[in-house]
C-alpha cells in the first residue's frame, strides 16, 4: 500500500468537507484520528478539549496542552461514526463526544461494552451506542463497507467485566480493500502478535510514549515503547506504522526528534516498518499508486 501525505492548506474542516475515493486518515493529536471513507467520516479516541487540563488543574500531572486541538469539535463538518478504545478522558471526553452528538444526530458511537453505564453517566444516549467485544466483528456504517475488528488491548494490563468483556481494546479497520489496526492504549502481551497477524493490516497506528515506575505509581499506564512499536509491526509483517500518543501532555509524550531518528535508520536500511511521524498539518492519503508517494 503505497501512502501520500496530503497538506491541508484550509485545515480539517476544510479537508473533511470534499468526500474523497478510497480512505484517508489525519492525526488529531494523542491517540485520535480522523478516517475518510468516501463520504464518511469516521473519529477514533477524539480529545478535541481542554477537559483534562480543568480535571487535574493545580496537581502533580496538570494536563496542560502542549498542542492546540487541530478543530473544534462543534466545527467538524461531519461525523457519521466514534469509536472510542476505552474509557480515558483523553480517549473517551465528554467535552468532545456531547457536542458531536448533539451537533451530528446520525452519529453513532463504537466502545467496549463494559464502559455502557460510564458512556450512558457521560451523556450519550444508550440507543446511539455500539457495543464492542473482543472477537466480534462490526459492521456500524450499512452505507459503507467498514468492518471494525474489535481485539483485547493491555493498558499495562489487561483488564476484563465480570463477563468476559476487555475494558480495552484495538480495533482491526478494513474498509475500500485497505485494512489498518489501531492497538489503542496498549504494551506488548502474550498473545498479542497473533491477534495482530490474523488481521493483516497494512498499517498500524500505535502509541509510542512508553511507560516507566514514575508514571505508573501516580496511576498513569503507559504504552509500547517506540522500539516495541516497530518491532510488534515487524513480527506481524505490517509494512507501515503510523506513530502516536505524543506531543499532547508533557509528562506522557515521546520524543519527536526521536521517531524520526527511527524513521531515517528503517528507510536507510530497507527495513520495514516504514515509519511516519504525524502531524496536524497533513492528512495521509491510502492506496494511491502516485510517484510521490511518502512513506
Amino acid at each position: 500500500m503505497r501512502i501520500d501525505r496530503q497538506a491541508l492548506p484550509d485545515g480539517l474542516a476544510g479537508w473533511l468537507a470534499e468526500p474523497n475515493e478510497g480512505v484517508a486518515l489525519a492525526w488529531l493529536g494523542q491517540a485520535g484520528f480522523v478516517l475518510r471513507i468516501g463520504a464518511a467520516v469516521v473519529l477514533v479516541d477524539p480529545y478535541l478539549s481542554d477537559s483534562l487540563a480543568t480535571k487535574y488543574r493545580d496537581t502533580r500531572f496538570p494536563h496542560t496542552r502542549m498542542m492546540p486541538a487541530p478543530i473544534a469539535a462543534d466545527a467538524v463538518p461531519r461525523v457519521d461514526l466514534v469509536v472510542c478504545t476505552h474509557r480515558h478522558g483523553d480517549h473517551m471526553d465528554p467535552d468532545t463526544l456531547l457536542v458531536l452528538a448533539e451537533r451530528h444526530p446520525d452519529c453513532r458511537f463504537v466502545i467496549p461494552a463494559p464502559e455502557q453505564h460510564h458512556a450512558v453517566a457521560l451523556g450519550l444516549k444508550a440507543r446511539r451506542l455500539v457495543l464492542a467485544e473482543a472477537g466480534q466483528a462490526l459492521r456500524p456504517l450499512p452505507q459503507t463497507d467498514l468492518v471494525l475488528r474489535p481485539v483485547p488491548a493491555a493498558h499495562e494490563r489487561l483488564q476484563q467485566d465480570a463477563r468476559g468483556r476487555h475494558h480495552f481494546l484495538g480495533y482491526g479497520i478494513e474498509a475500500h480493500g485497505r485494512r489498518l489496526y489501531h492497538s489503542g492504549d496498549c504494551i506488548p502481551f502474550a498473545g498479542l502478535a497473533a491477534l495482530v497477524r490474523a488481521l493483516t493490516p497494512e498499517l498500524a497506528l500505535l502509541p509510542v510514549n512508553g511507560r516507566d515506575s514514575e508514571r505508573a505509581a501516580a496511576g498513569v499506564p503507559g504504552n509500547f515503547t517506540l522500539h516495541e512499536a516497530v518491532a510488534l509491526c515487524g513480527e506481524t509483517g505490517i509494512a507501515t506504522l503510523i506513530a502516536h500518543h505524543f506531543g499532547l501532555f508533557a509528562f506522557n509524550t515521546a520524543d519527536p526528534a526521536a521517531i524520526d531518528a527511527m524513521a531515517a535508520r528503517q528507510a536507510e536500511a530497507g527495513l520495514r516498518p516504514g515509519l511516519l511521524r504525524p502531524d496536524t498539518r497533513h492528512a495521509f492519503l491510502l492506496g494511491r499508486e502516485t510517484p510521490d508517494a511518502g512513506r
